[in-house]
This record gives structure tokens, sequence and C-alpha cells, in this order.
């Protein structure tokens, strides 16, 4: 696995590196956000880890501009630990968040949980399927709504993945978070509505396939 270290510390990036390199992980570091975003133009990397206050561009800037470029799977670590911000994150594209000072063996751990995560959603699974208008082929990360492609964000891909697996079936907000996010400690219902709230919008009238519960949670149905 390829691990692309992004801080402005060198001392954080050494402790990451050593742990990363010690589970026989290949380790690469880039020291602000423009350093990072060029790396990302010329080579593949499996996660990575990003810091967010960093000079000449911050974190949350180099991710929205990788994103543009690849799909990779991006955990953030700062210090500042605001809900603000790890929602922002959420809603730009980043998979999980830990805040500085944190244990390496936790990112680590974070680190498998994502790509776990992620390989399970890309599965090998080739199926298309098809609800009136909208279309959802799996093995692409396609969703058109009436033929014209939507534009997805990696999380509102993973939960609208999610729902068609458990087609039918109530999902309480906590369940969701838990299985989509992988975590149970630092997110709440709120980030849960909010990322349902975009993936509604970006399906446009086929948003009635999401059915809130109210008091429980979400179910799809169609």
């Amino acid at each position: 696995m390829k691990v692309l270290i992004v801080d402005d510390e060198e001392m954080i990036r050494g402790v990451l590196k050593e742990y990363v390199e010690f589970e026989g992980n290949e380790a690469f570091e880039a020291a602000d956000g423009m350093e990072a975003v060029r790396l990302c133009r010329d080579n593949d990397y499996d996660v990575i880890l990003m810091d967010v206050m960093m000079p000449k561009l911050d974190g949350f800037s180099a991710v929205k501009e990788i994103k543009k470029i690849k799909d990779i799977p991006v955990i953030m670590l700062s210090a500042r630990g605001e809900e603000y911000d790890k929602l922002f994150g959420f809603e730009i594209g980043v998979d999980d968040y830990v805040t500085k000072p944190f244990s390496p063996k936790e990112v680590m751990a974070r680190i498998h949980a994502v790509t776990k995560r992620r390989a399970s959603a890309e599965g090998p699974s080739p199926e298309v399927y098809t609800f009136e208008g909208l279309t959802v082929d799996m093995a692409g990360r396609n969703v058109y709504v009436d033929g014209e492609k939507a534009e997805l964000t990696p999380k509102e891909y993973e939960i609208l993945f999610y729902f068609i697996k458990n087609k039918g079936i109530a999902l309480t907000r906590e369940k969701l978070l838990y299985d989509v996010w992988g975590f149970d400690f630092y997110g709440d219902d709120r980030t849960v509505d909010t990322h349902i709230k975009m993936l509604r919008a970006n399906l446009k009238q086929y948003r009635k396939f999401i059915v809130t519960l109210r008091g429980l949670g979400y179910k799809f149905e169609a």
C-alpha cells in the first residue's frame, strides 16, 4: 500500500512514515498542499494523510484539487476539532478525520478501516441497477439521472451504494454513520442528514426513493 503523508511538520511526517513502513507499506512525503497536488498528478496512492493548516495551500484546498483529478481516500490530520471543520471535510470528500495529538497506532487503524471500506464499496461487482430513470453503475462508480451523469462526491456515492445494497431495510442514522463512515465518535445525526440532503439534491426527482423514517432514519424504496 502506498501512503502519502502531507504535513508541514517534519517530525510528524517522520513518525507516521516510520509506522507506515513498519507495517510493510510504502510512505511518501509532502511538506505542503501544493506539493501534495503535484505528487498526486504524477503518482497513484492508496490513501493520503492530510494536515489542515499548512503554508502555500491548506489541506482542505489541496483535497478539493486532488479530488478533481483522482479519487484517493483521504484522512485529515488537524489540531482543529471544531464540528464545522469536520462536516466541511466530509462534504468535500474526506473519508475520516483524526484530531491532533493522535496516536500513530490509531492513525494506522484508521488507514486500514478506510481502505477496507473503499475496497468493499468498489468490489468487483459488475451490477448496474436501474430504478425508473435512475441508473447506478456500481463497478464504474457512475450515477445517471434520466441519462445525464450526476456528479456525486465519493461519500454521496458510498451512501447511495449502501442504500441500494440495503434496499427496503429501515436504517437508523447511527447505523449509517457507523457502516458508511466507519466510526461512531466524531460524527452525529447532522453529519448523516447533511450528506443525504446533498445526495437527494443530486438525484433530483428520484430523491423520492430515499424515504425519511421520522424519529428513526432512512429507507431506500424503489
